[in-house]
């Protein structure tokens, strides 16, 4: 990797964006928010730690080149300039995933196919898989708009919600980034109690305990970067060392996660022990109406049913009704920070909610919403 800056691009989900901004600020960057995600320059260090530390990013780009092109011939000797080595080793090979519109050229295979004879021209190259295809080709993400093009290399290999230990999944299970946006947003920061009702395969009480813990979800994964011709390992093994010293022996607040599924609730004791917080999080099989709470106000965090694909609306709205009465009862003085793919149901709870972020769910728009329990836990 060269040590010139580079103009980086961290894709976030739909809404996710200013809770990205905030993480990079915290790194030490100075992030801009554009469509799609976050933009900053940084050398090599600080792309390794966006890799390494962004709880709630999709992936992170390298912006290698910006031009224009009207015409196949324009494109072809656009990208013959691009330095395709400095991120393909050769022989590794390459793929496109391109996105075109109000462009001339908007063909994508065709765009695609151009660019694998450009980068054939120096290292091996092949054709794009679909965009879950695992493989060690280096993706490069395309983009056209206006006749604009934006070719980026993909600096995360898989996506960085992929933290490794979530193995055993439940029935609607909540992505990471999305588990770790919730608590973000909310202001949550490891130093009061979590609690999670309906914690499914045991998302959010995982990355609660990641953040309590101070340790970055990329600790044990790699990255696309690592396989760069210039990649800097010295410098990866340092930052890799230095992660390790800010992380603490254990949460210094209790994390409880429960669900009335007993196979949920196993399933969230195996992910917790792959992420190495077994000992950090309380997991319990219980319903929603006997949930017990620790002793100082802390923070409710969860993503209860939506009624889309796991119950019955009806149900759905009486379990959010005796939600909000369980925490009126035992959870006075805390805060409540919960997705709702509805409004009427985020009612049934009872509570003066506010809206924090707006995203999606395996396809469902939902609502991160926030509010205070009234009364006092003393």
């Amino acid at each position: 990797m060269a040590t010139a800056l580079h103009s980086c691009f961290a894709i976030a989900a739909p809404g996710l964006e200013p809770i990205v901004a905030r993480e990079l600020t915290t790194l030490g960057e100075r992030p801009r928010i554009e469509e799609g995600g976050v933009s900053w320059e940084g050398d090599d260090a600080s792309l390794m730690r966006a890799n390494l530390w962004l709880r709630t990013a999709s992936r992170v780009l390298v912006r290698v080149m910006q031009f224009k092109a009207t015409a196949f011939y324009e494109l072809e000797q656009r990208a013959k300039r691009i330095p395709w080595d400095r991120f393909v080793a050769s022989g590794r090979g390459a793929e496109f995933r391109v996105t075109a519109r109000k462009s001339k050229l908007y063909h994508s295979d065709a765009i695609a196919q151009r660019l694998v004879d450009a980068v054939g021209l120096g290292v091996g190259a092949h054709k794009p898989h679909s965009p879950n295809h695992a493989s060690l080709a280096q993706l490069f993400v395309v983009r056209v708009v206006h006749d604009q093009f934006t070719i980026s290399a993909d600096a995360s290999g898989e996506l960085l919600h992929m933290r490794g230990y979530r193995q055993d999944v439940g029935k609607a299970p909540l992505r990471e980034t999305l588990a770790a946006a919730l608590l973000l947003a909310s202001g949550w920061t490891g130093a009061a109690p979590l609690l999670d009702p309906f914690c499914g395969s045991g998302t959010i009480p995982i990355e609660g305990a990641l953040i309590a813990r101070r340790l970055a979800p990329g600790l044990h994964r790699r990255f696309a970067f690592m396989e760069w011709p210039e990649f800097d390992s010295d410098g990866w093994t340092a930052l890799l060392a230095d992660t390790r010293t800010l992380a603490l022996a254990g949460s210094p607040v209790p994390i409880h996660g429960s669900d009335r599924d007993a196979g949920a609730i196993e399933s969230a004791r195996a992910n917790a022990e792959r992420a190495g917080v077994a000992s950090d999080v309380q997991l319990t099989v219980r319903a929603v109406s006997a949930v017990e709470s620790p002793d100082r106000p802390g923070l409710v965090a969860t993503n209860p049913p939506y009624g889309v694909r796991v119950s019955p609306e009806s149900d759905v709205r009486d379990l959010y009704a005796r939600f909000g009465q369980v925490l009126r009862e035992r959870c006075a003085g805390w805060r409540v920070a919960m997705y709702s793919s509805e409004s009427r149901l985020t009612k049934q709870v009872g509570l003066p909610f506010t809206e924090i972020l707006r995203t999606s769910n395996g396809g469902i728009k939902v609502a991160a919403v926030l509010a205070d329990v009234p009364g006092s836990s003393v």
